[in-house]
């Protein structure tokens, strides 16, 4: 594959105006049924990304072309399943190997939509689950909205990073930034690492694990984040010299969510509604976690007294490290991510965790391209919220493993949740552009 991918590169570095098709093209091809899992697709995004990032298209450029193709592809693959139904094993490609099917067909009878959404980051699973959703009759408009939620995180996942390893080799960065990002990456591969190996190996301490090693990273930010001034330096510069007035309002919109007194009333109503269905173990579980994560983020901010960037027209005045709204919405995403996957097996359990990370991630990311928090800052409250939520979940599992919670539950939170999240997001957003703008 090496050669073949350096000639295409190759070729798309001589004829930048093609970058755009191409990156259309192959998003298109890795969600498109049975193509998705011929096509080195993944292999193909971030390179085709790195080329778009290094100066021929524009973030929202890239991430729109991805989003629109995955959203093609989806469809597509829905209707070749609805239009073929059972008959579809006949296909080609499917005739020989039924394996690409039988585990895409279980997986979906088992978990229904939330395959979809959990499925989009499996890579087997991304472009067989929408066909199968069309052979089993789900209703389109249904599958749309579902299609819609999985690819905007898919495509921030998937194209994001390339994007941003393109930008950041072709602008000029300061001394020392990639041996920092080296060390940042390392530090957080390392967690991850830990963290899905104790976890498919059902470790029984895994969590505990989990807990000391992000105590073990956090300390080392807290001590060093005045060594990782080259890294924070650097990605500012890259975000800064990217914004745009598109990205703004996403971004204002995001961290709107963000805010401390809307996390509180969200944080306070999933566990007011876990105390009312007398969930008490997972309520219990909920309440430390996000309790613990406000208290331990307000002390620490006011111990090391980080001064802010210099960005915004309008200076916050609190404390920079670390990022509240990084700690807050990583504490309540990742508890939510817990709690669905209990009782399930291990990668799904996995991959809830995934799907929570992602609108946490982007929470958290709002902060630094806005100016209000330096990188380290966000980094310390995501690993911050790791640890507590490993060690309270360590803690209510010490006798006893925390149970799957009713599907009735899940009915009330979620609706409940989705409609704060809603509120908060355009509550007084033109008032937080300007105060946003720079």
């Amino acid at each position: 594959m090496g050669p073949w991918l350096d000639s295409v590169t190759g070729w798309l570095t001589v004829n930048p105006q093609w970058l755009a098709a191409a990156v259309f093209i192959v998003a298109f091809v890795e969600c498109l049924a049975i193509a998705g899992l011929i096509v080195p697709g993944t292999v193909l995004l971030f390179a085709v990304a790195v080329l778009a990032g290094s100066g021929a298209l524009s973030l929202s450029e890239t991430l729109l072309l991805g989003f629109v193709a995955g959203v093609l592809g989806d469809t597509v693959s829905y209707f070749i399943g609805r239009h073929f139904h059972q008959n579809i094993r006949r296909l080609p490609g499917l005739r020989h190997h039924p394996e690409w099917i039988a585990g895409a067909e279980a997986y979906f009878q088992r978990y229904g939509i939330a395959s979809l959404l959990v499925g989009r980051f499996i890579g087997p699973l991304r472009p067989m689950l929408p066909m199968v959703a069309g052979m089993f009759d789900m209703p389109f408009p249904r599958f749309a909205v579902v299609s819609l939620l999985a690819a905007a995180g898919w495509t921030v996942a998937y194209l994001l990073p390339g994007w941003a390893t393109g930008a950041a080799i072709r602008l000029p960065l300061p001394e020392g930034f990639w041996p920092q990002v080296g060390l940042v990456v390392g530090s957080i591969a390392a967690l991850v690492g830990l963290s899905v190996n104790s976890s498919v190996r059902a470790h029984r301490l895994v969590t505990v694990y989990i807990a000391g090693l992000s105590l073990v990273i956090l300390g080392g930010l807290f001590i060093g984040f005045a060594h990782l001034n080259a890294f924070d330096q650097g990605l500012m510069t890259l975000i800064q010299e990217h914004r745009s007035p598109l990205l703004d309002e996403v971004a204002v919109m995001l961290t709107q969510l963000g805010e401390f007194k809307n996390m509180f009333v969200i944080s306070a109503a999933l566990t007011i509604l876990l105390l009312v269905t007398r969930q008490w173990r997972h309520m219990l579980f909920a309440g430390s976690t996000l309790l613990i994560t406000a208290l331990a983020n307000t002390g620490t901010k006011n111990l090391f007294a980080r001064m802010r960037p210099e960005v915004l027209a309008d200076p916050l005045s609190s404390y920079s490290m670390p990022s509240g709204h990084s700690s807050g919405s990583f504490a309540l995403f990742l508890t939510l991510a817990v709690l669905a996957g209990r009782g399930q097996p291990t990668r799904m359990r996995l991959t809830w965790l995934l799907l929570g990370c992602l609108p946490a991630v982007s929470i958290a990311m709002s902060r630094v391209y806005l100016g209000a928090h330096w990188p380290t800052d966000v980094l310390a409250g995501a690993v911050l919220a790791a640890c507590v939520c490993a060690a309270s979940l360590a803690v209510t599992q010490r006798q006893t493993v925390l149970n799957p919670m009713p599907t009735k539950v899940w009915w009330l939170v979620l609706p409940v949740l989705m409609a704060l999240f809603g509120f908060f997001a355009l509550w007084n957003l033109p008032h937080a552009l300007l105060r946003y703008s720079y």
